[in-house]
């Protein structure tokens, strides 16, 4: 049976949690490739699979194929207005991430599910679509565009919900989604969102007009992950989301 240590780290700051990915995610391609240099299978050591939900304080992040000119802010403004900014190594363009929104980072070792990172992409936008129907909230794909929309069918008032980006090595994945709850759409001025200038962005909040309980939606999005994937879930404190 497919397992995931999932652990929520709250309000958790970017680098911290991009180390703390990129940790579980060089010592799970490394005990691959010691498992492939084995003679036998009887020495191999099953490699995990993690989910980490958590949100961050104001941060601007820049993809490896991304354009600095999408950030529309110097780094003197960035600075006053106590926003940090980091240039990653994740596909994809700029994306905001702050309070209110629900970042997912999933350490999924795929094959333990399948070698498709397409599927996998995908498979993260219906658990985040069934998360949104569950609220009454209709959503989709736009064709040639990752993540997931509001009024999708429609060019001239398809915004983006949730925005996805990933680096997948070994067939192990790292980075992954941002799901706008409760977020302040405002920080979406300062950059042309994942390069995207024609397209606007939106939250259930803005979706309903009110606010939302984060938390029930976490646990929602969860669940629908958990279903999609296939995987059971083994809750881990942060000392332990690691392998011993």
């Amino acid at each position: 049976m497919r397992t995931v240590e999932f652990k929520d780290l709250g309000l958790y700051d970017y680098k911290k949690a991009w180390d703390y990915q990129t940790t579980l995610f060089d010592k799970t391609i490394k005990t691959k490739i010691e498992n492939r240099k084995a003679d036998t299978s009887e020495g191999a050591v099953q490699t995990k699979n993690h989910l980490i939900f958590c949100e961050h304080p104001h941060v601007y992040t820049l993809g490896k194929s991304g354009d600095e000119k999408n950030l529309l802010l110097s780094k003197t403004q960035l600075k006053d207005r106590n926003i940090q900014y980091y240039k990653i190594n994740r596909g994809g363009d700029i994306t905001y991430h702050g309070p209110g929104q629900i970042v997912g980072y999933p350490i999924f070792d795929l094959d333990h599910f399948f070698s498709d990172i397409h599927k996998y992409l995908r498979f993260i936008e219906e658990a985040v679509m069934l998360t949104l129907e569950e609220y009454k909230i209709k959503s989709g794909r736009i064709d040639g565009l990752t993540g997931v929309w509001i009024d999708y069918n429609n060019p001239k008032k398809a915004r983006k919900i949730c925005a996805l980006g990933v680096k997948c090595s070994r067939w192990v994945t790292m980075h992954g989604f941002a799901f706008n709850v409760n977020t302040d759409l405002n920080l979406f001025n300062n950059i042309i969102p994942c390069g995207i200038d024609d397209k606007a962005v939106t939250s259930m909040q803005h979706e309903l007009n009110h606010e939302l309980d984060i938390e029930e939606v976490k646990e929602k999005l969860l669940i629908n992950l958990s279903n999609i994937f296939d995987f059971d879930i083994i809750t881990a404190d942060e000392q332990t989301l690691s392998y011993k």
